[in-house]
């Protein structure tokens, strides 16, 4: 039997494909554009019939019919990795749950720890060889599928192929079904404007950036904001291995600044895990060479990361304590997204020769009642840490720069008061003085 002919037999609807779900199963859905959303559709009316399914998933946009048509969770108990701005909702009105977890073991996890009776992904056309590409998901999609019972394909012809260096496809008889659901266009990453406080953080980054530098660009609107302004700047042949690629590193090709050509790993090869962007974005990547997907463990490792020289990592957060600690996920108990890779990156810049992490947040925020407050704080109370104060290294916002490698205490609380918000570093020098963080010969 050829591969078209393996096809054909394994070809059926998503209602046959969802049948061997049982309850008590673990299923997954891997991952943002990889979400199966015509299997979920079909499971969902099962609802009646199941009882405990456990599903993982993460950053999905949604909506994730599981979860819709069983609010109370009877049926289906739905778990994200990482929560996108929908799966943060659901988080919220407790009907979903998070895995702590951080991407740079997620081979680990599924392999040493979990169980995967079903796993259903969305993957790009069967190409002349039998082999689906996993597309934008390439990161996570490995790590689930290869422990899976049962496999289940659903065929968008929106997804773009994207060559990789390993695991980036899966050949047509490693598959138990084949669901096919036409052009389904992918959820583009939602674009906000960027604002005067993301400019200036950015324009505070931008000095420490140098001629082929390596780049990882996280989620959020300073990263946003610096990759337009890298774009206008004058630096020069600058690289590319990051978690996400998004509509950013777009803008650096476009403007003849991202060429790879420094690189000691993988030279002329820009090195993703994950893709998340508009519809341009998506025909950039699509059969293009620049481009290389990998499984997150391998992008993520901090050994590999350091592999090139001068690698730059930029990343949002949430807020900051006196000590140097960061919280990028939750504000108090209160859960946001998730560690994701930010450990990841903030370790391999370090390791790397001239490497820089930087870890990006506005100065202050407004509550719901419309009360400013300082990212800032003198303590942690409940939130949970992202990066231990261990090894955070520089921390941004619209204010200046602050370096915590290698400092005292007492010099970490005079670097991060000396780039809060004016209105608040009086209480933040008193609460330094309090917690025995301050000498009095700081700078006030």
């Amino acid at each position: 039997m050829n591969c078209k002919e393996e096809y054909s037999a394994k070809l059926c609807t998503p209602e046959e494909a969802v049948k061997c779900v049982k309850s008590g199963d673990w299923v997954d859905y891997i991952t943002g554009t990889a979400f199966p959303a015509s299997l979920d559709a079909a499971l969902a009316e099962r609802r009646n019939e199941l009882e405990n399914v456990k599903i993982r998933g993460n950053m999905i946009a949604g909506p994730i019919m599981v979860v819709e048509k069983d609010p109370d969770m009877e049926h289906f108990v739905y778990n994200s990795w990482h929560c996108s701005a929908y799966e943060r909702k659901l988080w919220q009105e407790g009907r979903i749950f998070f895995t702590p977890m951080s991407y740079r073991n997620i081979g680990w996890y599924y392999s040493e720890h979990l169980k995967v009776d079903v796993a259903m992904i969305s993957v790009s056309p069967m190409d002349k060889h039998g082999y689906f590409s996993f597309g934008c998901a390439v990161g996570m999609a490995w790590a689930a599928l290869s422990q899976a019972g049962k496999i289940i394909l659903e065929v968008n012809e929106a997804i773009p192929r994207v060559h990789g260096i390993y695991h980036n496809a899966i050949h047509i008889s490693q598959v138990d079904a084949v669901v096919e659901c036409g052009w389904r266009e992918l959820k583009e990453g939602k674009q906000l404007p960027i604002g005067e406080t993301d400019e200036a953080i950015a324009e505070n980054v931008l000095p420490y950036i140098e001629d082929g530098s390596t780049l990882q660009i996280g989620v959020g609107n300073v990263p946003n904001a610096l990759g337009k302004l890298i774009a206008r700047s004058d630096l020069r042949d600058l690289g590319m291995h990051t978690e996400l690629c998004g509509n950013g590193f777009l803008e650096l090709f476009k403007a003849g600044k991202l060429t790879n050509s420094r690189k000691n790993l993988l030279p002329g090869r820009g090195v993703t895990g994950f893709i998340i962007g508009t519809r341009e974005l998506y025909d950039w990547v699509d059969d293009n060479p620049f481009i290389l997907g990998a499984p997150i463990g391998y992008v993520n490792d901090p050994a590999v990361i350091s592999q090139n020289d001068k690698v730059v990592s930029i990343n949002a957060c949430l807020n900051v304590d006196l000590y140097g600690q960061v919280s990028a996920e939750s504000a108090g108990t209160r859960h946001i997204s998730g560690s994701g890779g930010q450990l990841d990156f903030v370790e391999g810049a370090i390791r790397s020769k001239g490497g820089k992490s930087f870890l990006c947040m506005s100065s202050t925020f407004t509550d719901g009642s419309g009360v400013l407050h300082s990212r800032i704080m003198p303590k942690f109370n409940g939130d949970i840490i992202t990066t231990p104060r261990s090894l955070s290294c520089y921390i941004a916002t619209e204010y200046g720069v602050a370096c915590m490698a290698g400092r005292s205490t007492w010099q970490r609380a005079e670097e991060l008061i000396s780039i809060a918000h004016p209105d608040f570093r009086d209480e933040l020098i008193k609460a330094a003085e309090a917690q025995h963080l301050w000498l009095p010969s700081n700078k006030r």
